[in-house]
């Protein structure tokens, strides 16, 4: 989702010079396979967007596996771009990386000043870890590599797989099911009450080529909208958007997660970046190509 999304922005920019590996091509978890690639092919810029990611069950679940691919991923990555002389790195982060009980919103310097979500913490620390390398390679080797951190993302391309996918995917896919089926309820984790933040894929990929021109320092940017809805706000709206008429049902006994992750974008701002579009209008563009993907696993099932 994010890769595809900073894509289209540099096209859009007039780029065309890109290097490309799908993760059947390309193991970035293994070492010398990493090398190989950037000995050869010698990328003068990287944006890092590789990871593997998940909701809190996969995070929960497969904590060994969040720790040790994405340390290993962004580890060969980071240091054979600078074995490799890569002109510059921009690395994406999670907004786990902050303290469960952070005061929000939630700036830039939180970061280690308290305890993680248990739920996500390993994946939460390999992030942590890639923004200190970035930091490390800069202070040691003059490396210009910086870390970015979104706020949950949505967008083309996103995973509507309900074992692993984020809530806003999954809550389209329930809702879609829903009502294709004319369900008399649609099922929502937790108590409705944690409040999240959304950016459109195409913003966060806007804000990307912005700091990539514009941002050289050390530290990391938050990226987001500067606003939160309620799980269960946005599980309204979603029904709204898909035309569902049943009710909502939320099963307490699920985890909530952390309370609120709202991103303080004030240092984004004063770089002169803000996001354009709207949480209603992202969803309802994104519903248009999600049927698509729905329609089409419907007809190949058959």
């Amino acid at each position: 989702m994010v890769g595809s999304a900073i894509h289209r922005k540099l096209q859009a920019e007039g780029f065309g010079n890109f290097i490309f590996r799908t993760s059947s091509e390309l193991d970035l978890r293994n070492q010398q396979a990493v090398a190989d690639f950037f000995a050869k092919e010698k990328p003068a810029y990287v944006f890092l967007a590789a990871a593997k990611v998940g909701g809190i069950v996969a995070n929960n679940t497969y904590r060994a596996d969040f720790i040790y691919e994405n340390m290993m991923i962004q580890s060969n990555v980071i240091h054979h771009s600078y074995l490799n002389g890569v002109k510059k790195l921009l690395f994406l982060g999670s907004s786990c990386i902050y303290p469960k009980m952070a005061p929000q919103p939630l700036k830039e310097d939180y970061l280690l000043t308290g305890l993680l979500e248990p739920t996500n913490e390993p994946y939460a620390i390999a992030k942590i870890a890639g923004i200190k390398m970035c930091d490390a390679y800069r202070s040691q080797y003059g490396c210009n590599f910086i870390s970015v951190m979104p706020t949950n993302l949505y967008g083309p391309n996103d995973n509507y797989d309900l074992n692993n996918s984020h809530v806003l995917p999954a809550l389209i896919r329930k809702f879609h099911t829903a009502k294709k089926e004319n369900a008399a309820s649609v099922e929502i984790w937790g108590t409705g009450s944690p409040l999240r933040e959304f950016l459109h894929a195409d913003d966060l990929a806007s804000a990307c080529y912005y700091l990539m021109q514009n941002y050289n320092e050390p530290g990391l940017v938050n990226i987001g909208v500067g606003h939160d809805i309620s799980i269960k706000d946005l599980a309204l709206l979603v029904k709204k958007i898909i035309g569902f008429e049943g009710e909502l049902k939320f099963d307490t006994g699920k985890p909530d997660g952390t309370p609120r992750k709202l991103m303080d974008v004030g240092k984004l701002h004063s770089f002169g970046w803000k996001h354009t579009i709207d949480l209603e209008e992202g969803i309802r563009n994104v519903y248009e190509e999600a049927k698509v993907i729905f329609n089409t696993e419907s007809t190949e099932k058959k």
